[in-house]
């Protein structure tokens, strides 16, 4: 399973969550306390909104702890909304284009999970992708097919109710292949202005999620784990919720695949 953390709230460097915390996403990506694997080291990336309305993506093959360039960035970049991610296969290559997020236009999207049988369907899940958007699937995860299955399934519109369907279309080919788990989905997702998030599981297992206000800065993140160890002030996400942070507020409702 990988490991993301994102951010809302006045500009920091992304230095912040990236590398400085105790527990921060790099060191998650050398030893998870709370992922199905130890280590997260098959690529990494990070989206960040500023000036433009599209991110900025940095995206590598190697593991985040051993990238300078990766620092690098993170001190110097400041940005009031940015997601980061880091990589555990679940079996597809280890490539620039399969690493997160994935960025289309203003919108960006990392997710953590499994679709069981995915590798028998893909074909299917393909092709329920929009023809206008197919020459947008430059990887081959489910993740990435899920990111632009939404797009087309109405995220520009109602974030929640696309990623609901698309959801519900995903997990009923897993129940079909009958190879379980079915779904399991924890994701983030931006816009530029809103942070949305989602924590789902078919079963009670669902990837976890964690939220917090970074009272040092006034803004919210969202994390697979905490970015700091024995701090009592992270709130679990239970599963089943879909999250929206935007202009400081959250906002937080029961979610069920359509």
């Amino acid at each position: 399973m990988c490991r993301w953390a994102a951010y809302a709230g006045p500009e920091i460097y992304l230095e912040e969550i990236v590398s400085r915390p105790e527990h921060s996403l790099i060191s998650q990506s050398l030893h998870a306390d709370e992922g199905k694997t130890d280590t997260n080291g098959d690529g990494f990336g990070m989206a960040w909104y500023g000036g433009r309305s599209e991110p900025g993506q940095f995206r590598d093959t190697y593991p985040a702890w051993s990238d300078p360039n990766l620092l690098s960035l993170a001190r110097h970049v400041k940005s009031g909304l940015f997601l980061a991610h880091v990589r555990a296969s679940t079996g597809s290559a280890t490539s620039r284009n399969n690493c997160h997020p994935f960025t289309y236009k203003n919108w960006s999207f990392m997710h953590n999970g499994v679709v069981g049988g995915y590798n028998g369907f893909r074909k299917a899940v393909d092709q329920m992708i929009p023809d206008a958007l197919y020459d947008q699937r430059k990887g081959a995860t489910d993740s990435e097919a899920a990111f632009l299955i939404a797009l087309g399934d109405g995220l520009m519109d109602d974030p929640k109710a696309a990623i609901a369907r698309t959801i519900g279309k995903l997990e009923a080919l897993a129940r079909a292949s009958n190879e379980r788990p079915f779904m399991r989905f924890t994701a983030a997702f931006s816009d530029g202005k809103r942070l949305f998030a989602v924590r789902y599981a078919s079963d009670k297992f669902a990837p976890t999620l964690y939220l917090r206000k970074l009272c040092k800065f006034g803004g919210h993140t969202l994390v697979s784990e905490p970015l700091d160890i024995g701090d009592k002030n992270w709130q679990a996400v239970p599963p089943n919720t879909f999250l929206c942070i935007e202009d400081g507020d959250v906002t937080s409702e029961t979610f069920a695949p359509a």
